[in-house]
């Protein structure tokens, strides 16, 4: 069971990922084409199912398979994965960082919907940058643990 639940963990973030990378791109194209009425009316559509059928179960995916993973290693191996070092909590926190962010894509993408949202996009093309940095944190934190 174990494996599979870290099967299921890592199929999860990298669709969660997906939407982490992808979303804010297309914000870059959403400010940089408003003038073009037919492009934005799709790509808030694109927006939306995006952030909702893609990046919402796959967060949640990821965040309980997450906490099974640390609650099954200890079933099996008896060992409390908060006790071996400071490595885990720094990626617990890390990844809270992470869900922020993604919380923050759907208030930016609400705006945008609405034609409210100030940003440029080359805000966005630095916005973009956030998970990538959060991303190599989290792995390190598991690939380099003490």
């Amino acid at each position: 069971m174990f494996n599979w639940l870290i099967w299921f963990h890592v199929i999860s973030f990298m669709s969660w990922f997906a939407v982490l990378f992808y979303l804010p791109r297309l914000f870059v194209y959403h400010k940089e084409n408003e003038d073009n009425e037919g492009f934005v009316k799709v790509v808030k559509v694109m927006e939306y199912k995006l952030y909702k059928y893609i990046g919402i179960p796959g967060m949640w995916a990821t965040v309980l398979s997450g906490a099974f993973l640390i609650f099954d290693y200890y079933e099996k191996y008896g060992v409390n994965l908060f006790k071996t070092g400071g490595w885990l909590h720094a990626k617990l926190f890390f990844v809270v960082l992470l869900i922020i962010y993604f919380l923050s894509l759907n208030v930016i993408r609400k705006r945008l919907a609405q034609n409210r949202c100030t940003k440029s996009g080359v805000f966005f093309r630095y916005f973009n940058e956030v998970p990538t940095v959060l991303m190599l944190l989290i792995v390190a934190m598991v690939v380099f643990k003490p």
